[in-house]
């Protein structure tokens, strides 16, 4: 049976975008609304799909050259459908352009009487050369313009063939819309799936290019819009919004120089377990560096002499019974709960007296473990889990959670409340009334301590005013923005002692 979390009187807060800061954010798209945008384009203005199919060639052919210049063979592996038609437009393109082209067919003949068998036989009237079924030539750059957005069954041999025959090739790639294989709504790949240097996408951005397995095999993304009617476009609401550092830095706003510490929040650190003070200190120390006015760590008597050598700045306090919790807790204005809490009797206790607090709260780590085998509803908290906590949350395996991580997140928020940070590739932060992809990050942040350092970054933005979904989006792209400008060229070997300096820079942009 779920607990719930008490509110202090006139404490709710509004975790929702308010106008101007959804407005600085990206729109993102289901593949089905992006047809659908296609469908009102063509129904409601002059501009005919075969014109819209002439601009997906031009923007890649744009990008490509740029990318490329020195690419002289390029080969276009085609599919049947309006992706493969973009790619024989493309192909018209580079022809003028003097390159030398083959078309490969994937998946059979083009389907007849549409826009894509009118591309076919333009290109083929152009010269270009069309290589032989169910192989790809050798060339110095491959396009993959098999499925774009549309692919929406299992591979057959032959095509799960083709795709593997890209991948093991030593050229790039630039695919047209969606990398083949990958799912444009979930970010989740087949077994086989087109890894792409770049990928430029058309119309409406996808959300799956984004997050999970969409920021491996989407290389970098650019996207084009195709020069279509925004107004029109416009009509159909957007399914989440995308962000990054450079759109969210200003959500802080300058200080006054006639101000104090008290003006910035008092946060609480609750965990540093038997063995475990450093995760508390990382969040400490992190949330410190974020710009929250004080910071004291609840950890065990045995680790406050040693965390407050540590780190001076810290208020470390031994606590052993809630009691005392309380108290700490009486004096601070936000908690974040779990860096190193663990899980026995002492760590339950804590946590059980987080949660009968009146105060908004970042719930990570061990705690999420505990949550789990005993759930709460709160609308004050923020819930940090990486894909095996939120797998712990809902009772799954962590590959569900992978398979669609947008249903994970809005499942993990409408079973606890507040808002929930999926964290991993593309992470994905859900409230009440909407959905964030945060931008930004990279490989070499998958090291311990990371998760500590983030939880201290969103409970100090917590404590310094903004709201809980304000905090969590903005959190984890000055978290990744750290971690880009820390990591550099060389992100193995990467410490999350590393990105506490770099935080500091994030956010004073």
């Amino acid at each position: 049976m779920s607990r719930l979390m008490k509110s202090a009187p006139n404490t709710a807060p509004n975790d929702t975008l308010n106008g101007a800061a959804q407005a600085a954010l990206r729109p993102l798209y289901t593949a089905a609304q992006s047809r659908r945008m296609d469908r009102l384009l063509i129904e409601k203005t002059p501009v005919a799909g075969f014109e819209l199919m002439r601009r997906a060639a031009h923007a890649c052919f744009e990008h490509l050259i740029a990318r490329w210049p020195g690419a002289r063979d390029i080969v276009i592996v085609a599919g049947r459908g309006n992706n493969g038609g973009d790619g024989c437009m493309l192909g018209q393109l580079l022809l003028a352009a003097g390159r030398r082209v083959r078309v490969a067919r994937a998946g059979g003949d083009v389907r007849p009487g549409g826009d894509a068998a009118r591309a076919f036989e333009e290109y083929r009237a152009a010269g270009g050369v069309v290589a032989d079924a169910g192989r790809v030539p050798d060339g110095d750059l491959i396009v993959d313009a098999i499925f774009g957005s549309g692919l929406n069954k299992a591979l057959s041999a032959a095509m799960a063939g083709m795709i593997e025959d890209i991948n093991r090739r030593r050229v790039p790639v630039l695919a047209m819309d969606v990398p083949s294989g990958l799912d444009a709504d979930t970010g989740a790949a087949l077994p086989v799936a087109v890894r792409a240097d770049l990928t430029v996408s058309f119309i409406a951005r996808k959300r799956g290019l984004y997050t999970a397995a969409g920021t491996e095999h989407g290389g970098e993304i650019v996207f084009s819009d195709l020069q279509t009617d925004s107004a029109l476009a416009a009509e159909v609401a957007p399914c989440a919004h995308l962000a990054s550092w450079r759109e969210v830095r200003r959500w802080l706003a300058a200080r006054r120089g006639d101000t104090h510490k008290g003006r910035f929040g008092h946060l609480l650190v609750v965990g540093g377990n038997a063995g475990m003070m450093g995760a508390a200190l990382l969040a400490g120390e992190a949330a410190m560096r974020a710009g929250a006015g004080l910071v004291s760590v609840a950890t065990r008597e045995a680790h406050a002499p040693a965390m407050a050598a540590a780190c001076p700045v810290l208020m470390p306090c031994g606590v052993e019974e809630p009691r005392a919790l309380r108290e700490l807790i009486g004096k601070a204005d936000v908690i974040v709960a779990g860096p190193g809490l663990g899980r026995d009797e002492w760590a339950r206790m804590m946590l059980d007296t987080v949660i009968e607090a009146p105060r908004p709260a970042v719930v990570d780590a061990d705690a999420l473990r505990l949550l789990a085998a005993e759930p709460a509803l709160s609308a004050r908290w923020v819930l940090t889990p990486h894909p095996g906590e939120a797998a712990a949350l809902l009772g799954v395996a962590a590959r569900d959670v992978q398979a669609d991580r947008f249903a994970a997140a809005r499942s993990l928020q409408r079973k606890y409340g507040g808002v929930c940070v999926l964290k991993g590739a593309g992470s994905v932060v859900c409230s009440p009334t909407a959905t964030v992809v945060c931008e930004g990050g990279h490989a070499g942040m998958s090291s311990a301590g990371m998760g500590d350092v983030l939880s201290g970054v969103i409970g100090a933005l917590l404590g310094q005013g903004l709201a809980p979904e304000q905090a969590a989006v903005l959190g984890v792209c000055v978290h990744a923005q750290a971690g880009d400008r820390a990591g550099g060229k060389a992100p193995r070997g990467l410490i999350a002692t590393d990105l506490l300096a770099q935080i500091r820079e994030a956010v004073n942009p």
